[in-house]
């Protein structure tokens, strides 16, 4: 075809697409253009607006001047706490949360001191069992095509450093814990963006090898034998970032004034049933998702962080039934795994969460108003940190206030590493909490033996998981 014939052609379907996209009337037209022009106003109000909008944190000029005043930092019921822990830049909010909460109990049990468990050693063999995880999951569905769902969010999310309770339960029961200081942090556990995304680009290298002997039709044992090869590659890639976790080592247990009592030595399952000792398999997931029906049990596929281990399960309740055993458990001196959408409305200069913080509305004219419910369908909300729940502050008629968050973005953060949040930003924002089933009324545990239903892991409520 000659090259004026090639631009004839060109031009025709070029007017073709334009009397298209003007029939379907869903581009912006200049009409449309000029109607947007019109309604807005260069008044000296939105002069002004414009010029601090553009130049200045948006979160500055929304503030609440009314929120500035000091904060009430009393709570009529509170656990307490010895030393506030810091993840660094990582996402092992849901590690140290899960930690936290065994610390308080063995702090309070034993009279120690300041004591913390080893998050990098729990974290070396997370990273390890999920590794396993997406590998085995691969082989399992390696009949799929590539663009099946499942696949697809397979090789989407092969490894992270985020998580939930289920991988804590699962992974102290089956490698125990250890002391902070018989494995210490690394640059990569502090830092875990590089060796996550070095480890993800293998996983998927090996995904793709092990798919491809699929088709030939592999042996099952063929393919469990180059998967264990395959580990044993991503073992020493940990092992080159985290260090060698200890199968024994030796620990002197001090009181809490720094007075030495014993000298023993432990393996990591011996050292957690002497100093944990606790049934963790007790604890229960309960989560606040008002796109599902109340009073049932939900379960989401491959949310888990060992193969044979468990999935993220919960059963779905009201605000109300949450609170109650929110405030039992704190009254009992007991905290809680909690985890919530922690960005919206924290003021990280005082380490509040509240729903007045900002006055986005009125610095932009126009409402912000989705409920709850609405933002977890459309994705503007969900579960994006854990932290450790331990004190409440209620009124004269038992009913909560604020509430009182320990976190663990080290103890600079905040209040001296806490954050207080208001109540009715706990209503909104709040997703999940992990409670020991004895705070549970029967009517409620009774619930705890209906079978799930199953959820796949790309539902919106679980996007944001942290």
């Amino acid at each position: 075809m000659k090259l004026g014939k090639i631009f004839t052609v060109l031009g025709v379907f070029t007017g073709m697409m334009g009397q298209m996209m003007a029939q379907n009337g869903g581009g912006i037209d200049s009409a449309m253009l000029q109607k947007m022009k019109n309604s807005y106003q260069m008044t000296p109000e939105n002069k002004a607006l414009q010029n601090a909008v553009a130049n200045f944190d948006i979160n500055k000029l929304a503030l609440n001047n009314k929120q500035l005043t000091a904060e009430d930092t009393y709570f009529s019921n509170k656990v307490n706490s010895k030393g506030i822990t810091d993840q660094k830049s990582s996402g092992r909010c849901w590690l140290f949360t899960g930690l936290n909460v065994l610390r308080a109990k063995t702090i309070a049990k034993h009279d120690l001191a300041d004591f913390q468990f080893s998050h990098n050693y729990l974290f070396f063999y997370d990273q390890l069992e999920k590794a396993n995880l997406f590998l085995q999951a691969i082989i399992d569905t390696r009949a799929k095509p590539l663009e099946d769902k499942t696949v697809e969010w397979l090789f989407k999310n092969p490894i992270g450093d985020g998580g939930q309770f289920s991988g804590v339960s699962d992974l102290v029961t089956k490698y125990g814990v250890v002391p902070k200081e018989v494995m210490p942090e690394t640059n990569s556990s502090n830092n875990t963006a590089r060796m996550s995304q070095l480890l993800g680009w293998k996983l998927r290298e090996m995904g793709l090898q092990l798919r491809e002997m699929g088709t030939k039709n592999t042996k099952i044992d063929a393919l469990q034998a180059k998967k264990t090869e395959m580990l044993a590659v991503i073992y020493k890639m940990l092992v080159l970032n985290l260090g060698i976790p200890p199968t024994e080592f030796t620990w002197t247990q001090t009181d809490s004034k720094g007075k030495p009592i014993n000298t023993k030595t432990y393996t990591p399952v011996s050292f957690y049933k002497e100093f944990v000792g606790m049934d963790i398999s007790d604890y229960v997931m309960i989560m606040n998702d008002p796109t599902r029906e109340y009073y049932k049990i939900f379960e989401i596929e491959y949310d888990r962080h060992t193969y044979n281990g468990h999935n993220w399960k919960y059963l779905n309740l009201p605000m109300s039934d949450i609170k109650n055993l929110a405030i039992a458990s704190i009254k009992d001196s007991t905290m809680l795994y909690f985890s919530c959408d922690v960005a919206k409305y924290l003021n990280r200069d005082n380490g509040t969460l509240d729903l007045n913080n900002y006055d986005y509305s009125s610095l932009f004219g126009t409402p912000f108003s989705m409920d709850k419910k609405q933002r977890i369908e459309t994705f503007a909300s969900g579960s994006s940190h854990a932290m450790t729940l331990c004190g409440v502050d209620l009124d004269e008629n038992e009913q909560p206030k604020k509430w009182l968050i320990e976190n663990s973005w080290g103890a600079s953060y905040g209040q001296k590493g806490f954050l207080i949040m208001t109540d009715d930003w706990f209503d909104e924002y709040m997703f999940r909490l992990v409670v020991d089933k004895k705070y549970m009324p029967s009517t409620l545990q009774s619930l705890l033996n209906q079978k799930s239903v199953l959820l796949p892991p790309w539902d919106p409520m679980f996007a944001m998981e942290e």
